[in-house]
């Protein structure tokens, strides 16, 4: 006994709905073909016009212009010889350095100068030889001070505080403490 599967089939299943085919579509006209246009028939191109030709035109008649009269020849005078001379640098050891006492630029200038005048600020700096420099701790801060030896008292350039100078803290001077003696001896009491 064969038992025909389709006819125990009782139907799809709980929950289960069917959706309708969608309907056929109506077939779509063809995209429309582009037609040939009909080509223009070349004109032909006009033919080339001659261009007018320029008449030339008579040149001016010549004008006579002066002939240039020649210079009178000049003999030429001797020179007066100027002497030379020849600037030469001095050597390294003739020159010295300090510091401007308006900007703090280091200046150089030959060895044994009084006053350099600095090239940034145009301060007139007092040239100080090495006998001249006298050294002296600040008395409130510290500070190692040069001035000029023999001052009685100097000012200090970072705390403004004024140092008397006395047998107490004066030393030689800047040549003696480097091992030179003094060229000018300066006695100051």
């Amino acid at each position: 006994m064969a038992t025909n599967d389709v006819d125990d089939d009782e139907g799809p299943p709980p929950g289960y709905q069917s959706i309708p085919p969608p309907p056929p579509a109506a077939p779509q006209p063809p995209p429309p073909q582009p037609q040939p246009q009909p080509q223009p028939q070349p004109q032909p191109l006009p033919q080339p016009q001659p261009l007018p030709q320029p008449q030339p035109q008579p040149l001016p008649p010549p004008q006579l212009q002066p002939q240039p009269q020649p210079l009178p020849q000049l003999q030429p005078q001797p020179q007066p010889t100027l002497p030379t001379f020849t600037v030469t640098p001095p050597p390294v050891s003739e020159i010295a350095q300090m510091v401007c006492g308006a900007c703090r630029r280091l200046l150089k200038y030959p060895r044994g100068a009084r006053n350099v005048q600095c090239s940034c600020c145009q301060t007139v700096n007092f040239v100080l030889e090495a006998y001249e420099i006298g050294q002296v701790k600040c008395g409130s801060c510290a500070v190692l001070l040069m001035y000029q030896y023999g001052a009685s008292s100097v000012r200090c350039s970072s705390c403004c505080f004024v140092t008397e100078i006395g047998a107490h803290n004066r030393r030689p001077p800047w040549s003696v403490q480097q091992g030179q003696p003094p060229l000018h001896p300066i006695s100051f009491h």
